[in-house]
């Protein structure tokens, strides 16, 4: 496989890249991976917020402090900075709360907003367990946690050149079986915001790809939390494949300049 090439200024992570594009069909879903990738109302979700969230608290934790403690905090001030994001309820109060505390959710919040944590460490078991940390906070449950340790750990794989066969070997001993194709499920896929619903289906279209982008086309196509399978799809995607340059401008030009910052620092600590 050859070295992906990452220009400094383009890099976007792939998460990101995924929920803006999948933004305008959450509730709109399409059953083609014919559709624009963007339009004057793909926007970032919380999906990107809690990612860039997790980025910001990896950073906090190699300057010394807890992961936990860098979690809840980073989680709270970003979620509550930007509170039209689009956060489920139960979430929405956590992040409201003075004292914040795991609420036993098995959703897919947990996998969607993981991806950092797969470019932290060349270690399986040292991104898996991070992972872990980034899902405990709130979603102690153990498919919310399995749900990021798949995740992650896909993204290491991909970033270390595994094959297909591999990174499906190791879903399916995180649990997932994955003996569907896209095309099977595409017709009657419907929504639900569970990890154990929507993550083997992102891997699914991450398996079956041929590019960043066919990737998340695959992804969005099945319809459903399109946002969030998307941005679980791409950012294991992103480490196969690297985001165009093109792709990566484009979602980067929908995006606050403080959440430019936090991508850019993960990136110049952790991918450059």
């Amino acid at each position: 496989m050859s070295e992906i090439k990452i220009v400094k200024g383009s890099f976007i992570l792939g998460a990101i890249v995924g929920d803006v594009v999948g933004s305008v069909y959450e509730f709109n879903n399409i059953k083609s991976e014919d559709f624009p990738l963007f339009s004057e109302n793909s926007f970032f979700t919380d999906d990107s917020v809690m990612t860039l969230a997790v980025a910001q608290a990896i950073m906090d934790a190699a300057a010394g402090q807890p992961i936990s403690f860098a979690l809840v905090d980073r989680m709270q001030e970003l979620g509550n900075r930007y509170p039209g994001a689009g956060y489920g309820g139960r979430f929405r109060k956590w992040l409201g709360s003075a004292d914040p505390t795991p609420y036993n959710s098995w959703g897919n919040g947990s996998a969607m907003r993981v991806s950092p944590a797969g470019w932290v460490s060349d270690s399986l078991d040292a991104v898996e367990l991070l992972a872990a940390e980034t899902a405990k906070v709130t979603h102690n449950h153990e498919e919310g946690i399995r749900g990021a340790v798949a995740t992650a750990g896909c993204i290491l794989l991909a970033r270390k050149g595994a094959s297909n066969d591999e990174v499906r070997t190791y879903a399916e001993k995180c649990g997932y079986v994955l003996d569907f194709t896209i095309e099977q499920i595409r017709p009657t896929y419907s929504f639900t915001e569970s990890c154990q619903g929507s993550v083997p289906q992102a891997i699914q279209a991450f398996l079956e790809s041929n590019s960043f982008e066919d990737a998340i086309r695959k992804a969005v196509s099945i319809g459903g939390d399109s946002d969030t399978i998307a941005a679980i799809a791409a950012s294991i995607a992103q480490a196969r494949y690297g985001v165009p340059d093109a792709i990566a401008l484009e979602v980067r030009s929908r995006l606050t300049l403080d959440l430019l910052e936090i991508n850019n620092q993960f990136r110049d600590k952790y991918v450059l």
